[in-house]
């Protein structure tokens, strides 16, 4: 089955269309490994959570697997290996972009790709919060903390803002080279999540 696309403004029409798509591909399949991708803020990580647990897979966060404490990041071979050995199973929902990086090794056992097409004020607005609030985070390595004061912070307030700009296409055109018959649902609001994990459980 090829790639499902849709646009980025979806209608309660195209949600339909992801559910059959979901119920053909997941439910037949029983949707074994998936593959999150998203904006930050996008809820990528909750969301993954939510599914594995509706499915009872384990799920991988490549966060985890990328940086080492105080946001240092891990060599691109230590990266693939370890993600190789965490998805080296036949059930896994992995969340995370990382596209040049791991597509090729999560396309070719995806099932199904879900977009989560979280509007980017949403998503800013998630960001900061939880930057202001300090919060340990359970898809973060120890020593990886959000706050005001890290490195790097308002270049990540403004990767977030311009994500769907700058870093969208690339990322889809690196995953149609890579996993071109993989399926995609894309997932807009709340109530699409809602819908697609009732599907999905």
């Amino acid at each position: 089955m090829s790639a499902t696309k849709l646009p980025t403004a979806i209608s309660s029409v195209a949600l339909v269309s992801d559910l059959t798509v979901v119920r053909a591909v997941g439910m037949r399949r029983r949707m074994r490994r998936i593959v999150v991708l998203g904006n930050a803020g996008s809820g990528k990580s909750t969301f993954a959570r939510r599914l594995g647990e509706r499915l009872a897979l384990p799920v991988v966060h490549l966060d985890l697997l990328f940086w080492e404490p105080r946001w240092k990041e891990t060599d691109n071979e230590v990266f693939r290996s370890r993600l190789s050995i965490a998805i080296a199973g036949d059930a896994w929902v992995c969340e995370g972009n990382y596209a040049r990086r791991s597509f090729d090794l999560r396309l070719a056992k995806a099932d199904l790709v879900i977009w989560l097409d979280t509007p980017r004020l949403q998503c800013l607005g998630r960001v900061v919060l939880r930057t202001l609030l300090g919060r340990p985070r359970p898809d973060l390595p120890a020593g990886c903390q959000e706050g005001l004061l890290t490195v790097g912070m308002l270049e990540f307030f403004t990767f977030c803002w311009t994500f769907d700009l700058t870093r969208r296409a690339a990322i889809d055109a690196e995953r149609q080279a890579q996993g071109p018959d993989v399926p995609v649902v894309h997932l807009r609001g709340k109530r699409q999540i809602e819908a697609f994990l009732r599907e999905a459980s």
